[in-house]
């Protein structure tokens, strides 16, 4: 689960703020804009407002978010931002909007004036469901459902794909090379553009004077080119920075190529690419970036590139679990290169699948009844994680046979933290419930659950509670939790003898601790 309050811009934000925001995103030359939607739907904006990049109506800067009435209700799939800067959002049915500046005709309404407010973009998109946005510093680009892309505004270097270097004051179809081919996903650099397309070829045109296109040479291109240097390579992800660009293969592999003065492509050195180049080989499954860049691989994210002043030119190994949060620490300024969502992702480690599956009735194959209640579990994991089970389940115990079966030594909430434990390897129990599951433990021999046991009756011992868990330590022959027992109860012997619990223990218990704590001179004055 991703956390918006590890960029300093959201700190404004209130605790109850903080909770309703599905999806964000934070950009702006120093991190200071950002715009976010509720889980309700709703779109607020707050920040320096350059360019009327918030889309609120007016120029004005806000530290108090302000709600885009004209986007309530509309869920956000895309977003994307240019330096100008602009802002291009797409929603789930299709629909896209841009506003924030607009001299170059990049908002797409096919003038030159400042986008105050998001406006529903349809020249030349008719009966078009756009899908996904991307952003250049001053052009846009859009792709849509049926898998064509579109592009315009700034158009000096041929970024979007017309064949001449005039600008595009609304959204045009690129063709070309494109023409007839499906594209699956698109991405923009400053003054470049790259598509891919669905059998995993990439093409590329616009500014290439740092081989930011990978296409063997630095000639800008005014219409899209192949990259020969990915060929008979299919390419499933493609994101550019501000002058490089990286491609995920559908094998995992790696490749970079364009502009390397931070050393952005993690080839070990600082030069320059102008074709594709494999790194880290044999590594695998995910990558993101955008001015430095970061690769998860089962979970671990390595970053390289600019990384708050320093040049780190080889994948360096974070502790982070997600790309987001270290750009959150280490990019400079601290954007965001994505709209990133606060939900998890759909990804699960073989714990999290665990932990998520225990008492679910969908895939249990065996129900415990305590106190009337029942506890769905798998017998496939219980055979797994403990042994007293591994035996009734192998043997002729009748148990091995019943679909439900009845527990009636041990209460509902003790049972239930025992079962959650063989999924969990966790326990969540106040220090009164642990004494029932430190007696379970000790009779099925799990000794790494009465550590645990132990450990939160030492940490939520009590005045009021000392004595009842001392007499659960004897009584369940847990020696070192009865030593630590008996000392509170010896240090704290005034409180503890005026307790109901003192006086309601039997008498030979009574009489046995009033002897122990006599001579350790509990009595003397």
């Amino acid at each position: 689960m991703v956390d918006v309050s590890k960029w300093p811009l959201f700190s404004l934000l209130s605790t109850e703020e903080l909770a309703t925001i599905r999806q964000a995103c934070v950009f702006g030359t120093s991190a200071n804009e950002a715009i976010y939607i509720t889980h309700s739907n709703e779109v607020f904006a707050f920040g320096l407002n350059t360019s009327s990049c918030l889309g609120t109506g007016d120029s004005l800067s806000t530290i108090v978010p302000k709600k885009l009435d004209f986007l309530r209700g509309k869920k956000v799939v895309s977003l994307s931002y240019g330096s100008g800067p602009h802002v291009l959002l797409a929603t789930d049915d299709g629909q896209m909007f841009a506003w924030g500046h607009n001299g170059y005709s990049q908002v797409g309404n096919g003038t030159t004036n400042q986008g105050l407010s998001p406006v529903l973009v349809t020249a030349n998109l008719q009966n078009k469901k756009v899908r996904e946005v991307a952003c250049g510093s001053h052009h846009s680009m859009a792709l849509t459902h049926d898998g064509e892309v579109f592009a315009w505004g700034y158009n000096n270097c041929g970024q979007i794909g017309s064949g001449s270097t005039a600008n595009q004051p609304y959204p045009r179809k690129v063709t070309g090379c494109l023409q007839g081919k499906t594209s699956v996903g698109i991405t923009c650099g400053q003054t470049s553009s790259m598509a891919v397309i669905e059998n995993g070829e990439v093409y590329g045109w616009g500014y290439n004077g740092n081989g930011q296109l990978g296409i063997g040479n630095n000639g800008n291109q005014l219409t899209p080119c192949r990259l020969a240097g990915l060929q008979g390579l299919c390419i499933q992800q493609i994101v550019s920075g501000y002058g490089h660009c990286l491609a995920l293969t559908d094998e995992g592999l790696l490749y970079a190529w364009g502009a390397n003065t931070y050393g952005q492509l993690g080839t070990g050195n600082k030069s320059n690419h102008l074709s594709p180049v494999q790194i880290m080989a044999d590594k695998e499954r995910w990558f993101s970036g955008q001015f430095f860049f970061f690769w998860r691989i089962d979970r671990q994210v390595y970053m390289w590139g600019q990384c708050r002043g320093q040049s780190i030119v080889i994948p360096h190994l974070t502790h982070f679990t997600n790309t987001d949060d270290v750009f959150a620490c280490f990019a400079t300024p601290s954007v965001m290169w994505r709209l990133m969502s606060v939900e998890p992702d759909d990804f699960l480690t073989v714990a999290e699948a665990l932990r998520k599956e225990f008492d679910s009735p969908e895939t249990a194959d065996l129900k415990f009844s305590v106190d009337s209640k029942y506890i769905h579990v798998h017998k496939a994991v219980l055979k797994i994680r403990c042994e007293h089970f591994r035996s009734m389940f192998r043997s002729q115990w009748t148990e091995d046979q019943q679909e439900v079966i009845e527990i009636g030594q041990f209460s509902y909430p003790v049972y239930r933290s025992f079962l959650q434990f063989l999924y969990t390897d966790t326990v969540d129990l106040p220090p009164e419930d642990a004494i029932g599951l430190l007696d379970l433990a000790t009779s099925y021999c799990e000794n790494r659950l009465k550590r645990l046991c132990q450990q939160i009756i030492k940490r939520g011992i009590t005045v009021d509670n000392a004595f009842t868990l001392l007499s659960a330590a004897i009584r369940y022959d847990a020696e070192d939790l009865e030593v630590f027992c008996f000392r509170f109860c010896v240090n704290h012997l005034t409180q503890v003898t005026q307790t109901g619990a003192f006086w309601q223990v039997d008498g030979a218990m009574l009489k046995e601790f009033i002897c122990r704590a006599s001579r350790c001179g509990a009595f003397k004055n």
